[in-house]
């Protein structure tokens, strides 16, 4: 409504002439100018920290292979371990509980102890099925930047300002309308939850700076490379908070980060040096035994795997089982020095792939890439899946991991 009465006021201005139209730009120009001093869009503290941010806060403390042995040793995984991105099935169940609290119809500890219960309930199911590395589920959670940008100083979000992401699937992407900061811990008591139910790591899920940026409406008065920085300072805080409560892995997704590349080609440069600083600088604060994870999709790598590798993840999870593993050839060329976890299991279907099918595309993987350097994972995350599906599909994917551990030594 805010851009048709824009629109209409430009008619009039075209038609009838400036003066047509003073007051409406008298008033904006206030808003303006008001919008300039206001104390909810200008954060001195937080501004000042990413301006005084420094290059060595967007390095680990050691090199890959120093880390890697660091993490071998605290982690103890087999060869192949097994993971998933993140998310499981948001049923019905789930959905109407967040519909009945959001209105008021539940109570907070009510929908506490339904989320407890979906959590606990997923946790013992993975280990019942021998998931190397579990996850949450992230049942608390209605989209990967909404629930985050709700729990933000910076944000704002509409009622009815759908958007649609793919297929049948729509989401309201926030909007950055002043600095942004973290006034408290955003997944620390859902992660320590569910790692309180296990001696298995449980993943810390978060989303990453560029991402966060990206599929949100963004402020036009500072640069959109200053936006990023400030998101990944409150990340990078968010990341030591899980590191110091105990979480061992934790993983930022960036699944934007090529979707951000400017239009003209001579912009991506810059672009790249500092999305990929902002990754590195929201994942370098943890120790070498802390493993940092990064999932991509929607991508084709070859033009940017350079950028890629410069992001140092210990860990990254790609999209590769519709492409039967050709888009690891990009990773292969480029001699990729970190681990990767190839997705084997197409979750844009509803169809459950077989353990023959894996263990054909794991091979496949060995093929191109160091077999101690390969995780098994799906491609996605599961949330917009059945559980009848991704119970089958799972257990499939942990067989065919099992299978081809009879062929390589531990890792």
């Amino acid at each position: 409504m805010q851009k048709m009465g824009e629109l209409a006021v430009l008619g009039k201005a075209l038609g009838s002439g400036r003066d047509a139209v003073r007051s409406e730009l008298e008033e904006s120009a206030e808003a303006a100018k008001l919008r300039e001093g206001s104390p909810k869009v200008h954060n001195p503290e937080v501004a000042g920290r990413a301006q005084n941010m420094t290059s060595e806060m967007a390095q680990r403390k050691s090199t890959f292979d120093i880390r890697r042995k660091a993490q071998a040793e605290a982690l103890k995984l087999p060869p192949f371990p097994t993971t998933t991105i993140g998310s499981f099935p948001q049923t019905g169940e789930v959905r109407k509980a967040r519909a009945a609290h959001t209105k008021g119809a539940m109570t907070d500890s009510g929908y506490t102890s339904f989320l407890q219960n979906e959590t606990r309930d997923a946790v013992r199911w993975q280990e019942d099925i021998g998931i190397d590395v579990l996850v949450h589920g992230e049942f608390e959670r209605n989209d990967m930047v909404q629930y985050f940008g709700e729990k933000l100083s910076g944000y704002a979000f509409t009622k009815h300002g759908w958007v649609q992401s793919y297929g049948s699937r729509y989401v309201r992407p926030p909007i950055i309308f002043g600095d942004v900061s973290r006034p408290k811990p955003m997944t620390v008591e859902w992660a320590t939850f569910a790692q309180s139910l296990t001696e298995k790591p449980v993943k810390g899920m978060l989303t990453g700076p560029v991402t966060m940026m990206q599929w949100s409406f963004v402020r036009d008065d500072i640069p959109r490379a200053e936006v990023c920085r400030q998101i990944a300072l409150l990340l990078r805080d968010e990341v030591t908070d899980l590191e110091a409560a105990g979480i061992r892995i934790i993983q930022i997704d960036e699944p934007a980060l090529r979707e951000g590349l400017p239009l003209r080609r001579a912009d991506w440069p810059p672009y790249l040096k500092w999305a990929v600083e902002c990754f590195r600088l929201s994942a370098s604060g943890v120790r070498d035994e802390t493993q940092i994870h990064t999932h991509m999709c929607y991508s084709e790598f070859n033009d940017i795997i350079e950028s890629i590798g410069a992001m140092d993840a210990d860990v990254i999870s790609i999209e590769t089982s519709r492409s039967k593993m050709e888009l690891l050839d990009a990773f292969v060329d480029y001699h990729y020095p970190n681990e990767i976890g190839p997705g084997v299991y197409d979750i844009h279907s509803p169809r459950v792939p077989s353990e023959i099918e894996m263990v054909d595309l794991l091979a496949k993987a060995s093929q191109r890439l160091s077999p101690d350097k390969i995780w098994v994972n799906p491609d996605c995350g599961l949330k917009t899946r059945g559980w009848a599906e991704v119970r089958p599909a799972l257990e499939h994917m942990v067989h065919a991991a099992q299978m081809l551990r009879e062929s390589f030594p531990r890792r």
